[in-house]
């Protein structure tokens, strides 16, 4: 691969996780809900931490992300429930189901990126980074089941 195409690929992958640090920061500030509140701005703070990474990969500097594909289990919910609309004044289980459509779209944006490259370093990092958002949607998807979904002292 060309040093374009793959400064190409890594400004398309800075773009995209600038574009979720803003959506959840927006988003942040249509939530009521301190608990949610909380988890959006770690959302954040998590894609900050990505362009960073991919910023540092471009530079030249490589470092492990610390995914572990074979720990991560995808229950689907978001891709079999019907999305909310983003408002003001949100449920905080619609907040978890919006933030958890977000990693997904950011997964499949990654994944597609590595199915497009042969074999090496940037498909490598592309495909880490399709892991850390396949993680992201884990941990909104057990909070909205959690939330929607809560424990009742009858079990």
């Amino acid at each position: 691969m060309t040093n374009k195409a793959m400064d190409a690929v890594l400004e398309r992958a800075i773009q995209n996780e600038e574009e979720a640090y803003r959506f959840y920061v927006q988003l942040h500030e249509l939530v009521e809900d301190t608990e949610a509140k909380d988890t959006l701005l770690f959302l954040a703070e998590e894609e900050k931490g990505h362009k960073a990474y991919l910023m540092r990969y471009r530079e030249g500097g490589f470092y492990e992300l610390m995914a572990d594909a074979s720990r991560i289990t995808d229950y689907r919910v978001v891709e079999h429930t019907e999305r909310p609309e983003i408002r003001k004044g949100m449920t905080t289980r619609d907040v978890y189901l919006v933030a958890a459509a977000k990693e997904l779209a950011a997964h499949n944006l990654y994944q597609e990126l590595a199915a497009i490259h042969p074999g090496g370093a940037v498909k490598d990092m592309l495909l880490r980074m399709a892991r850390e958002e396949l993680k992201h949607k884990e941990k909104v998807e057990y909070l909205y089941t959690n939330t929607a979904f809560p424990q009742t002292a009858g079990g």
